[in-house]
Formats: C-alpha cells, sequence, structure tokens
C-alpha cells in the first residue's frame, strides 16, 4: 500500500466531473496525488478544481471532449506541462441511452460508441505517448460487468465495453512483446450509483434505475486505488458482477432468457419520463454534475475486489463441476435406462 511520505503521483482522469470520475479524482487526491481532469463540461470540472483543492490536493483540468482525439492529445500534453509527467492514465469517460436497439437512431448509437468506446482508445495512446519514451506508467479501463454479458435497452454501451475488453486485451500483449513495463489493468464493475440514469437519454416510457442492487462511486473510487497499487491484468468488483460474469460463462441461454424476463422492467422505475427531461448525449447537462445520482437509498457501501485471475478461476472450477454433475446425471439415466 502507497503511504503519503511517498512521492506525489500524476494521475489523470477522463470523465472526472461527475458520477464514478469525480469519486476517484477525490480519492487519488487524499493520498496527495496530482490530479489532472478531463471532461467537456468547464464549470463542472472547476467545482472538482475547486473541492480538490479544498483538501490540499494539486488539480488542473482541460475540458474537452474525448470523442475528439486530437483535443485529448493536446489536453494530454497541457496537463503534463502544468502537472508533470503522467505516471497513471484512467479511462472513466462513459454515455449511455436506454433504448431498444430498434429504436435507437444510428447517430445515438454513434455517439454511445465514440465517447465509451473510441474514448478509450484516444485515451489510452494519449497515455502512451507519454509513457513510452520512459517505458513505465498505468493506465487503468473502467470496465464493466456488461463488457462480458449484454442486457437489453443498453446495446450500444454493451457493445463499447465488449469492445474495449477486446482493444485492452490486444494492446496488452503488444506491451508484453515489447518487454514494456507500462501496466494495463481493467476494473469491472457492477451498476454504481451516478447520476447516468438522471440524464441518459431514454426511449423508454418510464425513468431509467440500475439493475440489482447498486454501489456508491465511492467503492468503486476505492477499488481503482487498490487497483492502481496490484499486478492483476482484470479486478472484478462486486459479488454481482462475479455472479454474471459466471452465468453468463456456464449458462449464457438460460441468462438469455432471465435477461428477456427481468432485464427490460427492471431498468425502469414507475415514474414516467416528462418532456422536460434533458440528456447529455449531445452536450453536458451542468446542473447534474455531482458524484451520486438518485439512488442513495438502495446503494451498497461496500463491495469486494476480486482479482480477474482468481475470479476465472472460480469460473472455471464452477463450470467443471456443472459439466461432471451434467455427466453424471446423463449417465445415472442412461443406467436405468438399459436395467
Amino acid at each position: 500500500m502507497r503511504h503519503l511520505s511517498q512521492p506525489p503521483r500524476v494521475v489523470i482522469i477522463t470523465g472526472a466531473s461527475a458520477g464514478v470520475g469525480r469519486a476517484i479524482a477525490h480519492r487519488f487526491a487524499k493520498a496527495g496525488d496530482r490530479i489532472g481532469l478531463i471532461a467537456r463540461d468547464e464549470a463542472a470540472l472547476k467545482d472538482v478544481q475547486r473541492e480538490l483543492r479544498e483538501i490540499g490536493a494539486e488539480a488542473e483540468w482541460e475540458a474537452v471532449d474525448v470523442a475528439d482525439a486530437g483535443a485529448v492529445f493536446r489536453a494530454a500534453e497541457q496537463l503534463e506541462q502544468r502537472l508533470g509527467k503522467i505516471d497513471i492514465w484512467i479511462n472513466d469517460a462513459m454515455e449511455t441511452l436506454f433504448s431498444t436497439v430498434v429504436d435507437t437512431d444510428p447517430d445515438e448509437f454513434r455517439r454511445v460508441t465514440e465517447v465509451c468506446y473510441l474514448g478509450f482508445v484516444h485515451g489510452t495512446m494519449a497515455a502512451l505517448k507519454s509513457m513510452r519514451p520512459r517505458r513505465r506508467g498505468r493506465i487503468i479501463q473502467i470496465g464493466s460487468a456488461l463488457a462480458y454479458r449484454g442486457i437489453p435497452l443498453q446495446a450500444a454501451y454493451c457493445g463499447a465495453k465488449h469492445a474495449i475488453r477486446g482493444f485492452t486485451d490486444a494492446l496488452r500483449a503488444e506491451l508484453l512483446h515489447d518487454r514494456s513495463e507500462i501496466v494495463l489493468s481493467m476494473v469491472d464493475l457492477p451498476a454504481v450509483n451516478t447520476p447516468q440514469f438522471d440524464w441518459a437519454r431514454v426511449h423508454i416510457p418510464n425513468k431509467p434505475r440500475p439493475m440489482g442492487q447498486p454501489i456508491q462511486p465511492e467503492v468503486v473510487a476505492d477499488a481503482v486505488f487498490r487497483a492502481a497499487e496490484g499486478s492483476a491484468r482484470e479486478y472484478w468488483l462486486g459479488w454481482q458482477t462475479l455472479a454474471t460474469i459466471l452465468a453468463n460463462t456456464v449458462a449464457p441461454a438460460w441468462l438469455d432468457r432471465y435477461l428477456a424476463r427481468k432485464a427490460v422492467v427492471g431498468q425502469q422505475t414507475h415514474t414516467r419520463v416528462g418532456p422536460a427531461r434533458r440528456d447529455n448525449l449531445d452536450r453536458p447537462v451542468t446542473q447534474l454534475h455531482r458524484m451520486h445520482g438518485s439512488f442513495d437509498r438502495i446503494s451498497a457501501s461496500h463491495a469486494p475486489l476480486i482479482s480477474g485471475e482468481v475470479a476465472r478461476a472460480v469460473t472455471v472450477a464452477t463450470g467443471a463441476l456443472l459439466f461432471f454433475a451434467l455427466g453424471t446425471l446423463t449417465a445415472r439415466r442412461r443406467n436405468r435406462f438399459w436395467r
């Protein structure tokens, strides 16, 4: 575990103006690190900077859209000039919409992909520009259980998270080939109580809600902070994440049917969407930039952080047990038939 007596690191966070990104900024700032904030909304970034400076942290910001690669590269250079060489880069920027595929406009699908997938690619490339000459640094991708298992009403977001996994695995192999000491990790999350449910674009009748019990953003921030000290390639946060990935590994067809029955209704409250609802797909909604969403009452303040290697061992063992049990059951039925 890192001690406050150690030199401060330079930590750049995309999507830092709200939700998980804002919580991560606070967590690293409390450890004495220098924080670079990237998001679209200048007013919200100034608020976060003020909060961090009030606790004694050094913080700078750049208001850019992560879908714009050139803007991300320039922002990284500007933050480096003011804060120093980048030690840790955390890709967190996200957008989503709640809609069936048939009700989604292609431009909406493209926008989610540009932010949630290409935004991570652009951020990673910016980080590598700084880290490769020194052959060291750490890049953390904020992933999701939905990177393993898509769910109804969030096809665009799920597709982007799946793409991030493929991109990250490919890059990790390249870094190993180069014998680089740059560490690349992914932290997969369950549902989190952030403003996304208040400002996501919707084409559903009722206001969206998290699927299952969400966790608080501070739980994610602490997990990411610990992951920055670890060496695992991937981390799964929360029992829901483990259960989702496990179920999809051993019984994907059953999970298809379960989600078909539960996930459409399960992602909607009983409150109708009003005509005045604003969304952040094309432009920020400044007044909703905060750390928590609207589900504090049901959100958990603790969740286990499981190394992906350990989790995969559990998954393989469970799959083997199920396979053995199924084989045994089949053999018994066959023996009864031949008696």
